[in-house]
């Protein structure tokens, strides 16, 4: 069986993730008969084009996942808490998006090129990383095959689809006030985001981060598996619509040139070097837009830390930071035989192979 022939589910069909996996599923050309996607009772009955096709959004539930091999939930951790086991009860191998399953111990937090062997131990669901954690642990896993990485320090530059289409459409509407010199205001954010930078990414911990900064550490640590690692973060909501940059200084315990670097990310599945000074070319939200590689650039050596680099990155936060990776997992799930297909299954109970 190949990934064509899985009846595949979109839960949360109608948000901004759900949608580019629609798109994505579209680029593969899946059979739109294969394609079920739900979404709240408030959504049920939209039609969403799918190439000369249209596909009808129907209420999650239940019963709703029979004869469903794979469903990508991004929904929301309400939804997933809800509904997810309820899909494996049925045999569904389950992809989340969200937060919620990500430091649960059994289940495993995947990004294909760099811990796809976890798929193995799954049982029944496989989370996504947070979409700044997974451009980053892909070129921490590239560069630790140099040598031994100390700490990092990153700082995001987070687009506003991150947070949903409602966070999107405030910064367009917030845009066209301003421009037109009228008063802007904030409802998503606790500011006005248009022509603006909030260094507030989700809600503040005790010890002054945020919960997006501390996923950051504690969601690198687990795809890695390295609980030694150290990751200082500091994220940004920016007023961009598509695409989340970093700005990621690496301390290795030994001296790390800037060739060797160069070349080990460019080698690296995924990921994509732009990075000359003299053409003015390094990676920008705009050019990662609608692409699926992480573009890396600006790859130098850091003059403050004897054994550093700084790079610069960019990545499509809707694709590789969310649902892209939700399919690669699943094809890679397909590839190892980790989960049988509803036409293979004799019953209901989840068979994990």
């Amino acid at each position: 069986m190949n990934s064509d022939d899985l009846n595949i589910a979109i839960v949360g069909a109608t948000g901004a993730a759900g949608g580019t996996a629609i798109d994505l599923l579209l680029e593969r050309k899946h059979p739109a008969g294969k394609i079920t996607v739900m979404a709240s009772e408030r959504s049920t009955g939209r039609k969403i084009p799918y190439g000369d096709a249209e596909l009808t959004v129907i209420k999650a539930t239940a019963g709703a996942f029979d004869g469903i091999d794979v469903a990508l939930f991004a929904a929301g951790g309400l939804v997933s808490r809800r509904l997810a086991r309820k899909a494996v009860e049925r045999g569904v191998f389950v992809i989340d998006k969200g937060s919620i399953f990500r430091m649960d111990p059994s289940i495993p937090l995947v990004v294909p090129e760099v811990n796809g062997d976890d798929i193995d131990w799954h049982t029944g669901i496989v989370s996504t990383p947070n979409c700044t954690t997974t451009p980053l642990v892909m070129v921490l896993d590239a560069l630790r095959k140099l040598a031994p990485i100390k700490a990092v320090t990153v700082a995001t530059y987070q687009s506003t689809t991150g947070t949903g289409v409602a966070a999107n459409e405030e910064l367009i509407e917030q845009s066209r006030k301003v421009l037109a010199g009228e008063e802007a205001k904030a409802n998503v954010y606790p500011h006005v985001i248009a022509f603006n930078v909030l260094p507030h990414v989700d809600d503040f911990l005790e010890n002054g981060y945020t919960i997006e900064e501390q996923k950051m550490l504690n969601e690198s640590r687990k795809i890695l598996h390295d609980d030694q690692l150290l990751i200082s973060a500091t994220c940004v909501r920016v007023p961009v619509e598509i695409s989340h940059s970093e700005s990621v200084q690496i301390e290795f315990e030994s001296n790390v040139g800037v060739e060797d670097a160069t070349r080990v990310l460019g080698d690296y599945g995924g990921m994509k070097v732009v990075d000359d000074s003299a053409q003015n070319q390094y990676p920008m939200p705009l050019e990662a837009s609608g692409k699926d590689d992480v573009l890396v650039g600006r790859i130098r050596k850091d003059i403050a830390h004897e054994h550093g680099l700084v790079l610069w990155l960019s990545c499509d936060n809707l694709r590789k930071g969310a649902a892209l990776n939700a399919l690669q997992i699943m094809d890679e799930a397909l590839r190892r035989k980790a989960f049988r297909p509803a036409a293979e299954r004799t019953g209901h109970a989840a068979e994990i192979v």
